[in-house]
């Protein structure tokens, strides 16, 4: 084990490894962002849009309507109305954070009517978005093409119950046992389908027969598309007796709102359309934008600047605390045979929130400063930096994307009076690495690819 150089030079060593992990992560942030996406993966001219392998003759179709939503929606729409031009007449449907559907309406696309859908909750605003995209859906005939500009977060900005059994204030409670049930992404988003109208596919079943596209910016893994945004366009694998076990296996039950403990109760969940359904006869889908293109633009980065690189994304979905075990071995075997080492990781890690605690008694943080600050406790005193930070800006509920630590972290933070161990318990990872000045902060994005987890070593 490779130990800490001793005064102001090893403070210097540190400095630099903390600079360079930033780096690497906001040139991957600069190199995935929407605008360059649409740039490169779609292709418009005289009249005809090429998305992938799929070429569309615009003016043959007597409606366009564009659907976008997630925390890209924006931007998304932006970016076509700036590859089509104005000769294409469009208009939709945005449902966004608030951060871009709250701008003044100069800043919205022309056309286009604006919600400020919630997340990581669904909100009042995500209802209404959600009715308004199935009355507009259900106007559309075999001559009319949707567009569906999809990404992350799109889950909780467009929701309506299933059932009218469910009132939706028991949908939002949903969603929050959820969210800190511990349970992966897929296997939340197979609850979310079935207990909603418009997700796993079932806003693909209100816009047939219309020709449908799905343009999508993935923060889901490569093989499992259909969970970005809970797949509202895409045929649904899941089914309504993996999520009653799902619902046995986190021990949920007993925490969901009456209305939906009852329905889940007497198996009352109504199965989502599947891949043979005849409302997808007419649809497509295409990523221009996934976790994978960000970590590439990382490894570019690293390489110019003469690291030994690996990707390591063994540990999507996994526990954060094994996660930061396993990577830093990982690092540290690397560091063997390699001076400078960059270990890139994509994908998301899962927080657990202790039962103990309230949601008044959680701090503020998310998945990416907690695992960056678990880690600080696992490096102290080596040559080992570690970055985790989302693409979208924000970390759970705080305004950092992530954070940095390195093996100075726990010695600088004494000297502030902080306690690590006590910010870890109390999922307040935010305040301590503000403190310490290594919070990650670039506001909110625009877009969402997932998370990068940058490990250097030297």
């Amino acid at each position: 084990m490779k130990a800490l150089e001793d005064g102001a030079g090893g403070e210097c060593v540190q400095r630099e490894m903390r600079d360079t992990a930033r780096d690497i992560f906001l040139h991957a942030l600069e190199e995935c962002s929407v605008e360059r996406a649409f740039g490169r993966r779609l292709h418009y001219e005289r009249g005809l849009l090429q998305v992938g392998d799929d070429l569309y003759d615009l003016g043959t179709f007597s409606r366009i309507f564009v659907v976008s939503i997630g925390k890209a929606a924006h931007a998304s729409v932006e970016s076509l109305r700036n590859k089509l031009g104005a000769g294409v007449e469009l208009n939709g449907i945005v449902s966004a954070p608030a951060f871009s559907a709250g701008q003044e309406t100069a800043g919205q696309v022309y056309g286009f009517r604006y919600f400020e859908g919630g997340h990581p909750l669904p909100n009042h605003e995500s209802l209404l978005a959600a009715e308004a995209i199935l009355r507009a859906l259900d106007s559309l005939n075999s001559h009319s093409l949707v567009l569906y500009l999809l990404s992350g977060g799109g889950s909780a900005m467009v929701e309506k119950p299933v059932s009218d059994e469910i009132p939706f204030d028991d949908l939002v409670e949903t969603y929050r046992v959820l969210v800190h049930s511990g349970a992966p992404i897929a296997q939340i988003n197979t609850v979310r389908k079935h207990l909603s109208a418009v997700k796993g596919g079932r806003m693909a079943m209100a816009a047939a027969p219309a020709h449908q596209l799905s343009i999508l910016i993935s923060d889901v893994p490569e093989n499992a598309l259909d969970s970005l945004a809970s797949g509202p366009t895409m045929p649904d694998n899941s089914t309504a007796e993996q999520c009653d076990e799902i619902v046995e296996r986190f021990e949920l039950l007993a925490r969901l709102p009456r209305s939906v403990r009852e329905l889940l109760r007497r198996h009352g969940l109504e199965e989502t359309p599947k891949p043979d359904d005849p409302v997808f006869e007419r649809s497509r889908w295409w990523p221009v934008l996934s976790n994978a293109g960000a970590l590439q633009a990382a490894v570019e980065w690293a390489a110019r600047h003469g690291f030994a690189i690996q990707i390591d994304n063994s540990c999507d979905d996994w526990d954060y605390v094994r996660a930061g075990d396993y990577l830093l071995g990982r690092a540290r075997e690397l560091r063997k045979g390699c001076s400078r080492v960059c270990l890139i990781s994509g994908g998301e890690l899962t927080v657990t929130v202790d039962g103990a605690l309230n949601v008044t008694q959680v701090g503020r943080g998310g998945r990416n400063q907690q695992f960056a600050l678990y880690c600080a406790q696992r490096i102290a005193g080596e040559d080992i930096c570690v970055l985790s930070a989302g693409t979208d800006g924000i970390d759970g509920n705080s305004p950092a994307a992530g954070a940095v630590a390195d093996g100075t972290t726990l010695a600088r933070a004494a000297e502030k009076g902080l306690s690590a161990e006590a910010a870890l318990e109390g999922f307040d990872a935010y305040p301590f690495f503000k403190a310490l000045g290594d919070s990650v902060v670039t506001g909110a994005t625009g877009t969402n690819v997932r998370d990068v987890r940058v490990l250097l070593a030297w």
